[in-house]
């Protein structure tokens, strides 16, 4: 079991402290160094009563209708990391760890949360209901990694918001609490953050903690303390101050070079985990204009491209961002699970490879094959800009 869970950093930024009445939205997510992370879009769907959904581990029951949602995941598994729906709203997950050990028997993963949360929630708040109704139904639990010989387990935290709002919910087991957020600058990572500002919460919380001997009720209670295994729970202030450095500007540019900064620890390249995938999403508070969304689809945002998304009525499915699917034969769905570790990169994942491998053993062509990238990646950002001004001249 690992004795910490890799450090994640969600970041969400709020007029005024950003650009031109935007809501923008970032978040790093750092897996084990050789996990492939996957785009994938599932289209809005209507489903017949009674009708199951399986999810990573275990299948619950569907819902009547699914929104259209565009996913970043890894690609063993049902669920995501981050991702976001024709609504505006946008969900990730951090793993966490708690006093209360996560539970080894497989249930709801927190990234299984994600995307039932983007797929029957139209608002941020009727996300975080979702989630915390299918976590006292379901509970959470099973191996948050690809790997046959042990199991890594953790609770969930969330970063939920739409154009309006945003909520922090973290969770131990199946009790939880949230903070709302409509304004400044908001950053999270793998540590608990919640204090005593709680806005909603599971209706036994205080009861549960009190029984446990964790809290004694007459001081003020602080979800943190309570629930963290030490006093590690105000980590992520390096992750804060990147942004807060934007002022009151913070663009999707300005979230983008948040997300890259290794010096700050943001942008994790370590020895067993590295920053798998990348979004950063600009949602105008307008609801005329549209939601965009950028995917990285590869490991290091220091040197991969990203790439907008928008919501429209006929979305194109981008095969070269696609991992390859191996079926009922998939080592992730056999018991017992993960006895082989099948090739899952994608086309895009097996350039990316060769690119960096350019940079590394090439420094001049690598330079240059990176300069163009940049370049492809700023006229992709212009273009998006281009369609929001676009957008308010035909909608002021």
């Amino acid at each position: 079991r690992m004795a910490a869970a890799p450090p994640s950093y969600c970041f969400v930024a709020f007029p005024p402290c950003s650009k031109d009445g935007l809501v923008v939205f970032g978040k790093n997510s750092a897996r084990p160094r050789d996990e492939v992370q996957e785009v994938v879009y599932f289209a809005a769907a209507d489903h017949d009563p009674g009708s199951k959904v399986e999810c990573t581990y275990i299948e619950i029951e569907q819902v009547p209708k699914t929104h259209a949602v565009v996913l970043s995941r890894p690609s063993w598994l049902w669920g995501a990391e981050m991702g976001a729906n024709e609504h505006g709203v946008c969900v990730a997950n951090e793993a966490v760890v708690t006093r209360e050990p996560a539970s080894e028997s497989e249930a709801l993963l927190g990234m299984d949360l994600v995307r039932l949360g983007l797929e029957r929630g139209a608002t941020a708040k009727e996300a975080l209901d979702v989630i915390v109704a299918l976590l006292e139904e379901h509970g959470q639990g099973g191996n948050y990694y690809e790997d046959g010989s042990s199991c890594h387990t953790f609770q969930s935290a969330f970063l939920i918001l739409d154009r309006n709002e945003a909520w922090i919910l973290e969770t131990s087991g199946k009790y939880w609490a949230a903070e709302k957020i409509t304004e400044g600058v908001k950053c999270t990572c793998n540590q608990l953050s919640l204090t005593t500002k709680i806005d909603a919460e599971h209706p036994e919380l205080r009861d549960y903690v009190r029984s446990q001997g964790w809290w004694n009720g007459d001081s003020d209670f602080n979800f943190s303390e309570v629930f963290s295994l030490n006093d590690d729970h105000l980590a992520c202030s390096s992750g804060r101050e990147s942004l807060e450095k934007q002022g009151g500007d913070v663009s999707a540019q300005a979230m983008i070079d948040v997300l890259r900064d290794k010096d700050s620890g943001v942008c994790v390249d370590s020895e067993s985990f590295l920053t798998t995938a990348s979004i950063v999403s600009v949602l105008p508070q307008d609801p005329s204009f549209p939601c965009i969304h950028y995917f990285t689809g590869t490991p290091d945002p220091s040197r991969s491209v990203f790439k907008p998304f928008i919501f429209v009525d006929d979305v194109k499915l981008v095969p070269k961002v696609q991992s390859p699917s191996f079926g009922n034969d998939d080592p992730a769905k056999k018991i017992p699970r993960f006895q082989e570790k099948p090739d899952r990169r994608h086309e895009l994942y097996k350039a990316h490879e060769w690119a960096r491998s350019l940079l590394e053993n090439d420094q001049d062509k690598g330079q240059k094959l990176m300069r163009i990238m940049l370049d492809l990646e700023r006229q992709g950002l212009e273009a998006m800009e281009d369609i929001l001004t676009r957008a308010e001249v035909l909608d002021p």
